[in-house]
C-alpha cells in the first residue's frame, strides 16, 4: 500500500537505535525527509540518510532546539514522532517505590513526559499550518503499572493521557494526535548486557539468556515472541498517512496479547 507520505517531513526523537531507528528507516523508506534526534548518533542511524541532530531531550531547551534545527533544515513539519524515553534500564530499578529518590523521579519524567510536552509545544505552530500529526510512543506499562519501575510506568501513563488530551484540543484544528503502546520489544532495553533485562534476570537469579527465552510467554504474550521494532515502525507509517485520516486520540496497543482486558 502506498502510504502517500513521499516528500513530507518528519522529526523523530530517540532515533539512534531500537524503535526510533526502525521508525526513521520506515519513514525514509516511504519517501519522507526525516530529522532524527538522539543524544548519541549511532553508525546505523548515520546510514539511514536522515538529517541528524545531537541533543539531550531531557533538558529544558533540548526539544525546542531540535525543532528549531528541523525547521531550518526541512521547512515545515508534517509529522512529529515523540519516541525518546527510558529510565527503566539497568540496576537500581527493583527496590519499589521507596527505592526512588527525588532526582530519579524528576529525570524519568523529564525524559518520558516533558521531552514530549516540550517538543510538541515547539512543533505545533508548524504542524497546525501543515495539518500534520503527532505520534507518541508510550508503553503497555501505562496500562499495567505494576510491570515495571513505578517512575517509568507512571510517566508513560501520563504520556498516554497527554496524547488523549492533546487530540481533543487540536483535532478540530487539523492536527491528529495518536499513541502507540508497545509491549516487550526486541531492543537493547531487554537484550543489552547492562540493560533492564539483564538486571531483571540477576534480580530473579536467572541467566540473561534464560530470561529472554522465557519472558514473552511468562508475561502473557500469546504470540510467544518479542515485538519487533519494524512492527511498531509499520504502525507509525500507517498512523502518519492519509489512510488514517479519521484516527485521532487513539492508543494502539501492540503487545503480542499481553493485555487481557477488554
Amino acid at each position: 500500500m502506498d502510504m502517500r507520505l513521499t516528500g513530507k517531513t518528519a522529526v523523530v526523537t530517540g532515533a539512534s537505535r531500537g524503535l526510533g531507528l526502525a521508525i526513521v528507516e520506515a519513514l525514509i523508506g516511504e519517501g519522507m525527509r526525516v530529522v532524527a534526534a538522539a543524544r548519541t548518533i549511532s553508525p546505523a542511524l548515520k546510514e539511514t540518510g536522515a538529517s541528524l541532530v545531537t541533543a539531550d531531550l531531557s533538558t529544558a531547551d533540548g526539544p525546542a532546539d531540535v525543532i528549531e534545527r528541523a525547521l531550518a533544515e526541512l521547512g515545515e513539519i508534517d509529522l512529529l514522532v515523540n519516541n525518546v524515553g527510558g529510565g527503566d534500564g539497568g540496576e537500581g530499578q527493583f527496590g519499589g517505590f521507596l527505592g526512588f529518590d527525588e532526582d530519579q523521579w524528576r529525570q524519568t519524567y523529564d525524559l518520558n513526559l516533558l521531552s514530549t510536552v516540550r517538543a510538541t509545544r515547539a512543533a505545533l505552530p508548524s504542524l497546525l499550518r501543515q495539518r500534520g500529526s503527532v505520534i507518541n510512543i508510550s508503553s503497555v506499562g501505562a496500562r499495567m503499572p505494576h510491570t515495571g519501575p513505578i517512575t517509568y510506568t507512571t510517566a508513560k501513563a501520563a504520556l498516554t493521557a497527554f496524547g488523549k488530551a492533546l487530540s481533543e484540543e487540536f483535532g478540530p484544528r487539523g492536527v491528529r494526535v495518536n499513541t502507540i503502546s508497545p509491549g516487550a520489544s526486541r531492543t537493547s532495553l531487554f537484550e543489552a548486557p547492562d540493560g533492564y533485562g539483564a538486571a531483571l534476570a540477576a534480580s530473579l537469579g536467572l541467566e540473561h539468556e534464560q530470561l529472554l527465552a522465557g519472558l514473552p510467554s511468562n508475561s502473557g504474550m500469546t504470540t510467544g515472541r518479542f515485538v519487533e521494532p519494524e512492527e511498531v515502525a509499520a504502525l507509525v507509517t500507517y498512523l502518519a498517512s492519509p489512510h488514517a485520516g479519521s484516527v485521532n486520540g487513539a492508543d494502539y496497543v501492540i503487545d503480542g496479547g499481553t493485555i487481557k482486558t477488554v
